[in-house]
């Protein structure tokens, strides 16, 4: 062991990869505790704090995303590095890097809407506050842009976010999608060369407040995200920095 011993929560429901992580982490002295879905991190949270958590971005049920914003809830000091095999870090640099993310408060009026639009761009992204009911924000939003005349899609059905987007359009997901998968269909989009604005509505069961939503991108952007797979020795080395 040559580092100060810390307390290290790992967070993964593959197993196999979150025992061998536990395991690495023991063997240089730290305390350690694995757990295996979004729910149980939070749990552990309750009772305790961690110098660090490594939690995996996509995990039934809870996923990492929306887990970390109820960590950050309880525990807003807490550092909570993301694992992911799955190509999310592009879309959060190119969202917030590119100064393409937009943030729309309710409640809010047609002028706005179009002027986030136009702010974002067509590569852009706005994340909004949802609604008491499904469908209620989106369709507001649906409304104030076909009010100036522009053409919109409304997306109310996951299957539907496999048909082509065109360019000129402004696109609303509101689905009932976790963020972190209404993020996924943008990015799949991103990666088709079909660029359009993009709002993203949370379902009404999403109970973190707008801020923590746009927060936890520009956090997991500066925090780092770890890309699987990873060199487990790097990652050692590295402890002492992201604990700073």
């Amino acid at each position: 062991m040559s580092h100060t011993p810390m307390s290290i929560l790992v967070v993964d429901d593959d197993t196999d990869n979150a025992s061998s992580l536990g395991e690495l982490f023991e063997m240089e002295g730290h305390k350690v505790e694995v757990v295996f879905s979004g729910q149980a991190a939070i749990d552990a949270y309750v009772n305790h704090s961690f110098d660090l958590a490594f939690m995996d971005v996509m995990m039934p049920g809870k996923n990492g995303v929306e887990s970390f914003l109820e960590i950050r809830r309880m525990r807003p000091s807490a550092k909570v590095y993301m694992m992911t095999g799955y190509s999310v870090e592009e879309l959060l640099q190119q969202a917030t890097l590119g100064g393409a993310l937009g943030v729309l408060e309710k409640p809010f009026d047609a002028a706005e809407v179009m002027k986030l639009s136009e702010q974002v761009g067509s590569h852009g992204l706005v994340l909004s506050q949802p609604g008491h009911q499904h469908g209620e924000v989106g369709q507001a939003i649906f409304s104030a842009i076909k009010s100036f005349g522009k053409p919109c899609r409304l997306v109310s059905d996951v299957n539907a976010l496999d048909q082509p987007v065109h360019q000129e359009e402004t696109l609303v997901i509101d689905a009932q999608l976790p963020v972190i998968d209404g993020i996924s269909a943008y990015n799949i989009q991103q990666k088709r060369g079909q660029m359009a604005p993009t709002f993203i509505v949370p379902p009404p069961t999403f109970k973190s407040s707008l801020g923590a939503q746009v927060n936890v991108f520009r956090d997991v952007l500066m925090t780092g995200i770890l890309n699987k797979p990873f060199d487990p020795m790097d990652l050692l080395n590295r402890l002492p920095r992201l604990a700073a």
